[in-house]
């Protein structure tokens, strides 16, 4: 598929309560309603890197926005990021990314009734959590997050899920990942799950060489790219 011509710009949408939240949209050029995806930050913030993901996916047809969760912070160091990701209200997270949802269903560029989310690390959990919690999540991909407690809540996702792992995720596998394939199975969700062996956790991140692995991400994009055109609206 060639690639579109894109934008990207921050915006703000409400969030209950009065409440504006910044995010970052990205979308084709072209005029048209695009399949919607939701790109939840890692632990760092909203940072460049979450920003280019959310342009890639606008480069192969989608609609994507990426909620500032931390509200204009963005840590440089892994305490300062633990620090904020034990200071953000997961509940309120979650509404201000379901009302990311609904931006993107009533902003005019995206196609259908349901929108997909995608997380990474922190964010994968959370893209997990809201499909949990929402029926608008038409499909979820989960990028070595952490999975919801209790694990049960799985049973009220009603679209199916992806999830990428690498086997060197000391914190996720194979634990993690075993019980979360095992919920997925028991409660009769649609997903599919794929681990790549030497890849550490966050290993999609190419601004962090040290832990980018190139062949490993490359498949997990397109598989996350496929993943979506078969369960996403298709655009009009």
């Amino acid at each position: 598929m060639a690639q579109q011509a894109i934008t990207g710009e921050m915006v703000r949408y409400s969030a209950g309560n009065g409440a504006q939240v910044p995010g970052y949209l990205a979308r084709p050029t072209t005029p048209g309603r695009y399949p919607g995806v939701v790109v939840i930050q890692e632990w760092w913030g909203l940072e460049e890197h979450i920003k280019d993901v959310a342009r890639r996916f606008a480069g192969e047809g989608f609609v994507a926005i990426a909620p500032d969760l931390y509200h204009g912070k963005i840590a440089a160091e892994p305490d300062e990021a633990r620090k904020l990701a034990m200071e953000m209200d997961r509940e309120r997270a979650t509404v201000e990314i379901t009302s990311a949802l609904d931006y993107l269903l009533t902003s005019g560029y995206v196609a259908g009734d349901r929108v997909g989310v995608i997380g990474f690390c922190m964010g994968g959990g959370l893209s997990l959590l809201t499909a949990c919690k929402s029926p608008r999540v038409g499909a979820a991909v989960v990028f070595y997050g952490g999975n919801p407690n209790p694990i049960d809540q799985v049973a009220n996702i009603k679209g199916p899920v992806l999830g990428i792992y690498g086997e060197a995720d000391q914190g996720l596998f194979p634990d993690a990942v075993n019980q979360l394939r095992q919920a997925l199975q028991q409660h009769r969700i649609l997903h599919e799950v794929y681990t790549y062996p030497d890849a550490p956790h966050s290993f999609f991140c190419d601004a962090r060489p040290q832990i980018y692995r190139g062949e490993a991400a490359r498949d997990a994009w397109a598989k996350t790219l496929a993943f979506y055109r078969r369960h996403l609206p298709t655009a009009v």
